[in-house]
């Protein structure tokens, strides 16, 4: 699979860890940055990183930055981003599960690198369920079209 990764100073280790982790896994990754822990703009990378999967050049997204909240508004922002916070297994998998999130977000300082490998891990194993869901999906796609 190919993911499209990044992440601001406060997640620049983190981004690097998982980023490693991934590639292990036999993943082509995409780092679009940070390269270090010089202060940076959350918005700048969450913005590349969705743009690559919303136009397929990426098949999902990890952005990760202090509380992986401003990620998640900023890639949101993109046409056909579905970005989420994975904030444990059980919300990762959800977020798969039932909403066909395509970008997760981490925050740094809540997630150990452990912890991060396993929700990557889920994020790219875990299929959409649809049925139900589906119906739901297109109405979030209805509110995104009404936007524009």
């Amino acid at each position: 699979m190919k993911i499209a990764i990044g992440a601001d100073h406060a997640g620049f280790r983190l981004k690097e860890h998982v980023r490693d982790h991934l590639r292990a896994e036999g993943h082509e990754v995409v780092d679009v940055g940070t390269s270090s822990e010089e202060s940076t703009d959350y918005p700048d990378y969450a913005k590349v990183v969705a743009e690559n999967v919303s136009a397929g050049k990426a098949d999902r997204g990890v952005l990760v930055c202090s509380t992986g909240i401003g990620m998640s508004i900023a890639a949101n922002k993109v046409h056909g981003v579905r970005a989420a916070v994975g904030a444990s297994e059980d919300t990762v998998r959800l977020t798969r599960a039932h909403n066909n999130a395509n970008v997760l977000t981490i925050g740094a300082k809540y997630t150990d690198p452990a912890s991060a490998e396993r929700f990557v891990d889920i994020f790219l194993s875990t299929p959409f369920d649809g049925g139900r869901h589906e119906r739901r999906l297109q109405k979030v796609a209805q509110i995104e079209e009404f936007q524009k």
